[in-house]
């Protein structure tokens, strides 16, 4: 369907939602029906207007449109919140938005680096060319017998905690931002996660220690690992935005991704901060092995849980991650 299909399709819709909008300057003197139909209607043209962006990049038609919307929700949600409702709304609908958005990118790049771990390790596993050439022996003896377990009770729980939290925060943040730079560097950043794992999975299980491998990485891995692919396909769709922008032009197309990957940016370091602490008090505990599994594979089912509820809400009524509807048209800072 090309686009004067479209506005034909919908254009009365649109300048139905216009009137109510006008009349709504007064709500009390519209019924309870016309009510009903303004938030329908809002929610309809906020899709149509995420079409139109994503298919038709009309300036002046995503213009009229965005304003509508603005305008609609204003009348909708009532004025708008400095405190506390952006909070709230940033994570009940921008952030969880976002991520539901890329879930393609993400489950792709959870698999390859996860395939690629498997891969090193069932490699170091296997071949004894690679069990004595990637790391020294002696090197290996002290990674098994001590090294492995010690990092996670060497260091006060409470400090260790905002270490892991930094270094894995820092860690998702560059995977994302050097996506600008084609998404050549984030490669390099999931290569080497996915490396170190494989090859500290292999050598612990050559050595015999596969048990307290997986006992001490799952427990905060399992939300750890997610949240790091996680940010590494947002930067690899960040780089794909330059190589292949689609209808849009491709200083839009960064535009747009390069604010949704802040909006992720922000929220995954709040689900670092959760692994942070249970790799910090939950892992090298001395609850039952299985205990501290099962916290980990509860935080992971808790975060995608709550990415896939509100996320897929919040795409069906046109959200995207992106600056509100007013604010995500600017290509450039304003004064």
């Amino acid at each position: 369907m090309d686009l004067d299909a479209y506005v034909s399709l919908h254009r009365a819709e649109w300048a139905r939602l216009e009137d109510l909008v006008r009349r709504a300057a007064r709500p009390r003197r519209m019924s309870g029906a016309e009510l009903d139909e303004l938030v329908e209607l809002y929610q309809k043209v906020a899709t149509h207007l995420s079409v139109i962006r994503s298919r038709y990049p009309d300036p002046m038609l995503v213009d009229r449109l965005a304003g509508t919307v603005t305008r609609a929700r204003s009348a909708v949600a009532g004025a708008r919140d400095p405190g506390w409702h952006v909070v709230g709304r940033f994570f009940t609908v921008t952030f969880p938005a976002a991520v539901y958005a890329r879930r393609g990118w993400v489950f792709a790049t959870c698999a390859v680096s996860l395939a690629v771990a498997l891969a090193l390790g069932l490699w170091v596993v296997n071949s004894p060319a690679a069990y004595s050439g990637l790391l020294p022996q002696d090197e290996v003896a002290a990674l098994c017998r001590t090294e492995f377990a010690r990092y996670y009770s060497e260091n006060p729980a409470s400090s260790f905690a905002a270490h892991v939290w930094t270094n894995n925060a820092w860690v998702s943040a560059s995977a994302i931002a050097l996506g600008a730079l084609a998404g050549l560097p984030t490669l390099t950043v999931l290569l080497v996660n996915a490396g170190n794992l494989g090859l500290v999975g292999g050598y612990m299980t050559s050595c015999g220690e596969s048990s307290q491998f997986f006992t001490l990485i799952l427990p905060h891995g399992l939300l750890e690992l997610t949240v790091v692919f996680t940010a590494g396909a947002v930067g690899l769709r960040l780089g794909w935005s330059i190589i292949d922008p689609g209808p849009r032009r491709r200083v839009e197309a960064l535009a747009a991704e390069g604010r949704a990957a802040v909006v992720i940016s922000l929220g995954l370091a709040v689900a670092l901060a959760v692994s942070g602490l249970i790799e910090a008090f939950v892992t090298p505990s001395a609850l039952p092995a299985g205990v501290r599994i099962a916290i980990g594979a509860a935080a992971l089912a808790v975060f995608i849980g709550y990415v896939w509820v509100y996320g897929r809400r919040a795409v069906a009524v046109g959200e995207t991650g992106d600056l509100e509807a007013d604010l995500s048209a600017d290509l450039a800072p304003t004064v």
